[in-house]
């Protein structure tokens, strides 16, 4: 006995008794993929903040070495110090950034 359905492309046949579905489609691979892509841009959406904090998401170049003129983000205040000790060994942190409160 063999059923051939075109609408849908399966093909069932009985051999020996068994049943074999032949072909299939790709719903479940699709529905997965949809599952996971949505999953995916719900997480990457929680991060965004929209407008309300693009203030703290820019990095403003507030930090400038007074010897060199070199500026660095705000937030990088440790890539400052590794600058002073590298670049200018003889002056210290407070020297080359005195915008930057004293380090305790």
């Amino acid at each position: 006995q063999v059923i051939l359905a075109r609408a849908d492309f399966v093909c069932l046949s009985s051999f020996h008794g068994h049943v074999t579905i032949m072909g299939g489609g790709n719903a479940q691979k699709t529905a997965m993929a949809r599952a996971k892509n949505q999953a995916k841009a719900a997480q990457a959406g929680r991060g965004g903040g929209g407008t309300a904090g693009k203030e703290k998401r820019v990095n403003n170049m507030d930090l400038k070495c007074t010897v060199c003129m070199q500026c660095f983000p705000s937030t990088q205040v440790k890539g400052a110090q590794a600058h002073v000790e590298s670049k200018h060994p003889k002056s210290d942190f407070a020297t080359c950034f005195p915008m930057c409160p004293p380090a305790s």
